[in-house]
């Protein structure tokens, strides 16, 4: 299985709470932090909500 390699590119003050929350859901903190997780539907719904916020890359 497939795993997203997820940066915070931009900040999320100033954005909606539920976008907030999902960066903390996520597990990024700073701005450049960075995590990897699996490739499923939950995570590419929380990666729709805020993908003005984060870039995604694939990693094997």
């Amino acid at each position: 299985m497939a795993e997203l390699k997820i940066t915070l590119v931009k900040s999320p003050i100033g954005r909606l709470a539920n976008q907030r929350a999902t960066v903390k859901t996520l597990g990024l903190g700073k701005l450049n932090s960075s995590v990897v997780q699996p490739d499923n539907a939950a995570i590419r719904g929380m990666i729709n909500t805020i993908s003005h916020l984060v870039s995604v890359e694939e990693v094997k």
